[in-house]
């Protein structure tokens, strides 16, 4: 390594307090340069079983005189610890030099439930204060973070639907909150007929979660975070956005869409997303490298 690169952990992340409204921020400033950025798709190697190492590199467009290029290397291996694993190293793009290697694990956490929380802010249907939830990990608590924080001014509700305890361990983690209530749901068809804003968290999900097409009310917006279990809303769902086209135009039903365009583009105001408040919108976000960089740059910023 770069004997002038420094070693960001993820302590010294913490300690920046880097707002979840912040990291709304960034990640909607990045889709905003997306057109400007080159990134390649990702590209996966696969170890032994289902072992992967992922490569996911992005070059920022220039800005104030900055260029910076990253390459994030996410691993799950069997048997390390934490079994899921990344390391984001950032270059300056105007002179080859490494940078930092910065600890991703905050940064991919942080940037995914920004995504999801902005992702709900634009497409969800009217002035929707009640957000369901399921899937009650470590990227739940991230958006909901985002989440709550983005409506600091305004009285929201989390539905969380119930699995084992953790719907109640995850009400405590925010009992602080003054503006955000939590109602724990037990029947999941109740939870889904009833979801106005349904973000899954859920990271394994052999078979679809809801089969039952007709439980996805008019105005749903549906943001499967981790891509598991929604397939058959591919089929019926009046629009779907995703975060970058290369990494799901290979999804079984793309071709089947009914309309698709790239989230980007809304924020952009080159599409105008939900026209109707009807309109059962599904949003794909598999993540992109684009966030992870500008957040390892202004990280980088802040630290250096």
């Amino acid at each position: 390594m770069d004997k002038n690169a420094i070693v960001i952990q993820q302590k010294q992340i913490e300690e920046l307090h880097i707002t979840p409204a912040q990291c709304i921020e960034w990640v909607k400033e990045a889709f905003l340069m997306k057109d400007q950025a080159q990134m390649p798709a990702k590209l996966s190697v696969h170890p032994q079983g289902e072992d992967f190492i992922t490569s996911m590199p992005c070059l920022l467009p220039e800005q104030q005189g900055k260029k910076y290029f990253g390459i994030k290397i996410v691993s799950r291996i069997q048997g390390q610890t934490p079994v899921l694993q990344s390391n984001i190293y950032l270059y300056d793009a105007l002179t080859g030099q490494l940078l930092a290697n910065i600890d991703g694990n905050w940064i991919t956490a942080m940037r995914t439930g920004a995504v999801a929380a902005l992702a709900a802010k634009t497409f969800q249907s009217g002035d929707v204060n009640t957000y369901s939830m399921m899937g009650l990990g470590n990227i739940a608590k991230a958006t909901a973070s985002c989440i709550i924080d983005d409506h600091k001014d305004q009285a929201i509700t989390l539905r969380l639907l119930r699995y084992k305890d953790q719907a109640e361990r995850f009400a405590e983690l925010f009992q602080n909150h003054s503006n955000v209530k939590f109602e724990i749901i037990d029947d999941p068809q109740r939870f889904a007929a009833e979801a106005k804003v349904l973000i899954s968290c859920v990271t394994v999900a052999p078979h679809l979660l809801f089969p039952d097409d007709s439980l996805f009310q008019k105005g749903i917006t549906l943001i499967p975070v981790h891509m598991r279990g929604f397939q058959n809303c591919d089929l019926f769902f009046d629009k779907v956005f995703g975060d970058d086209t290369a990494q799901i135009q290979n999804f079984k039903y793309f071709q089947q869409f009914r309309q698709y365009d790239e989230f980007h583009h809304v924020l952009q105001g080159k599409n105008p997303g939900r026209t109707n408040p009807d309109e059962r919108i599904l949003c794909y976000n598999y993540g992109i490298a684009l966030h992870d960089i500008l957040f390892a740059s202004r990280i980088y910023e802040k630290i250096s």
